[in-house]
C-alpha cells in the first residue's frame, strides 16, 4: 500500500484533464454537425468535431473515467474547463510553448516504449493518431509550461514558509486495519476499528511492534519490515495520517488514526524539520507545481465564466427521463480526483 496520494502537476497534467474533459462521446457520433460550435469564448471557439475527438484521447488515456459520460450536469462543467485550457494555451509565450513541444515529445516517446509492439494497434482501436495524442498533450502542457515560468523564487519561498510541516522528515511505524482484509474480503468502518482497537490494546500492553504488525497490519509494503516507513517527508502522506505524522509526541503509540485507507495505528520514531536551504531541486520544482496547480484551480474557478461566452451542447438520451423530462440533477455532479493512473504509460 502505498499512502502517498500527493503527485506533482507535471505528473498529474494529461490525468487532470482527463479527469475533468470527458463530455460527449454517445451525443458525437456520425450524425453530429462537425462544424457547430458547443463553445464559443473570447477569441475562439470549441466545435462538436473538435470536442469529440478529444474525448478519443481521453478515453485513451483514461478510459476508467468512462462512467462520467453519463452525467449530464457533469458535462457542461467539463466543456468549461476545456475552454480554459484552449484560453490559456492560446495566451502562452512561445518559450512555453517550445518547452511543451519537448515534453509532448518525450511523453509520446514514453509512452510508445510503454506499449512497445502494441503501440499502433493501440491507437488504432482508439481511433486516434499520434498527432492527434501529441497536439492535446502539447496543448494542456502549454498552458503548464506558461504558468510554471511564471513563478517567482519568492513565491516559492512564501508557498515553503506556509507548507513546510509537509518537509518534514520523519521515520514512523504503523500498523493498517484496512477497510478489505487480506483476502480481499470487506470490512465495514465498525469491524475494522474494533481490530485497530485490540490491536492498540496489545501495544499499550508492551507487545512488540514488528510482531504486532506482521500479525495484523494490512498494508502489504511494510507488514514485515515492523510497519516502518523511514526517513520520509510527511507531506507525502494523505491528510490523516500527515497530521499525526507531525503532531504525534514520539515514541508513543496512536490512538486509531481513521483515513480512507481503514484505521491505523502510528508510532513516530524520529521527526526533523527541514529549512528551505535543505530542500532538494526536485522539492523545489514540486513547490513551483503545487503554485501552477493553485494558480490554475483560481483562474478555473474566478475567471473562466467571464471568457465563456455561450455553451451549446447537445442533449444526450441520459438527460431525459422515461417520459422525456430532464432528468432531476440528482447524480453526482462533482469531478473525480486527478489521478496518476491516466499517465502511467507516459510517466
Amino acid at each position: 500500500m502505498s499512502l502517498n496520494k500527493k503527485k506533482s502537476w507535471k505528473v498529474l497534467l494529461v490525468s487532470l484533464v482527463a479527469a475533468v474533459s470527458f463530455s460527449m462521446l454517445a451525443a458525437c457520433g456520425s450524425s453530429a454537425d462537425d462544424s457547430k460550435a458547443v463553445a464559443t469564448y473570447k477569441g475562439g471557439t470549441i466545435t462538436e468535431k473538435e470536442f469529440a475527438m478529444d474525448q478519443k484521447i481521453m478515453k485513451f488515456l483514461s478510459p476508467q473515467q468512462a462512467q462520467y459520460l453519463e452525467i449530464e450536469a457533469f458535462k457542461e462543467s467539463i466543456l468549461k474547463q476545456e475552454v480554459g485550457f484552449e484560453y490559456l494555451a492560446s495566451k502562452a509565450t512561445d518559450e512555453a510553448k517550445k518547452q511543451a513541444k519537448k515534453e509532448a515529445d518525450s511523453q509520446i516517446a514514453d509512452l510508445k516504449k510503454a506499449l512497445g509492439d502494441k503501440y499502433k494497434k493501440t491507437l488504432k482501436d482508439a481511433d486516434v493518431t499520434e498527432g492527434d495524442i501529441h497536439g492535446y498533450m502539447e496543448r494542456v502542457l502549454t498552458v503548464y509550461q506558461d504558468m510554471l515560468l511564471k513563478v517567482t523564487d519568492d513565491q516559492v519561498v512564501k508557498e515553503f514558509e506556509a507548507t513546510k510541516g509537509d518537509f518534514t522528515v520523519a521515520t514512523l511505524r504503523h500498523v493498517l486495519i484496512g477497510l478489505t482484509d487480506a483476502s480481499s474480503k470487506e470490512r465495514t468502518s465498525e469491524e475494522a476499528l474494533k481490530i485497530a482497537k485490540e490491536a492498540k490494546a496489545k501495544l499499550d500492553g508492551g507487545a512488540d511492534f514488528a510482531a504486532i504488525a506482521k500479525e495484523y497490519s494490512d498494508d502489504t509494503k511494510t507488514k514485515d519490515t515492523g510497519g516502518e516507513y523511514k526517513d520520509k517527508a510527511v507531506g507525502t502522506y494523505v491528510d490523516e495520517f500527515k497530521k499525526a505524522a507531525q503532531t504525534l509526541p514520539l515514541n508513543t503509540i496512536s490512538d486509531p488514526v481513521e483515513t480512507s485507507y481503514g484505521y491505523h495505528i502510528i508510532k513516530v520514531e524520529s521527526r526533523t524539520d527541514k529549512t528551505f536551504d535543505q530542500l532538494t531541486d526536485e522539492q523545489k520544482e514540486g513547490i513551483k507545481s503545487s503554485i501552477v496547480s493553485k494558480n490554475l484551480e483560481a483562474f478555473m474557478e474566478k475567471d473562466l465564466e467571464g471568457i465563456i461566452e455561450s455553451i451549446n451542447l447537445p442533449k444526450s438520451s441520459a438527460a431525459a427521463d422515461e417520459s422525456g423530462t430532464k432528468n432531476s440533477g440528482t447524480e453526482a455532479t462533482t469531478a473525480p480526483s486527478a489521478s496518476p493512473s491516466a499517465t502511467k504509460a507516459a510517466e
